[in-house]
């Protein structure tokens, strides 16, 4: 089974758009929709869990997955929250108090989600899967 590239094969204009910049959009949208449906909020968090999975896929083992969840979690929580704020709407979905306890936990969230994803690379390339080079630190270290 070929495998897709691990991030760091990928160009570094590649890399920042996948670990910044679509964080940052997917976000952003999600933090818009927060003051529009609570029933979008949500399904688009939920989402966002399939996308840290397959964010920590592009790397090999759990420990590289996961720093790579750190950073998309970050990002995404601190997008929800700014958007959210610009669109200036009365959340639809509870939100922690303070607003700021949600970057925390999409932090958290995504080091754990995308954690899953490398172990699962990792196992992937163990069963006979072709890694297609070795893990090299990218932007994330």
């Amino acid at each position: 089974m070929r495998l897709p590239p691990l991030l760091s094969e990928h160009p570094r204009s590649t890399q920042i758009l996948l670990a910044i910049v679509i964080p940052a959009l997917y976000g952003a949208v999600t933090g818009y929709f927060l003051g529009v449906s609570e029933a979008t909020y949500l399904i688009l968090s939920i989402l966002g869990i399939l996308g840290g999975i397959g964010a920590g896929f592009d790397h090999l083992g759990a420990r590289a997955g996961a720093r790579r969840g750190v950073l998309a979690g970050l990002i995404f929580g601190g997008s929800i929250l700014i958007a959210h704020e610009i669109h200036g709407a009365d959340a639809k979905a509870d939100l922690p108090d303070p607003g700021i306890l949600l970057v925390v936990f999409t932090t958290v969230l995504g080091a754990a989600f995308a954690a899953l994803g490398g172990w699962l690379r990792e196992r992937a390339v163990r069963r006979g899967g072709t890694a297609r080079g070795p893990e090299v630190p990218g932007p994330l270290g």
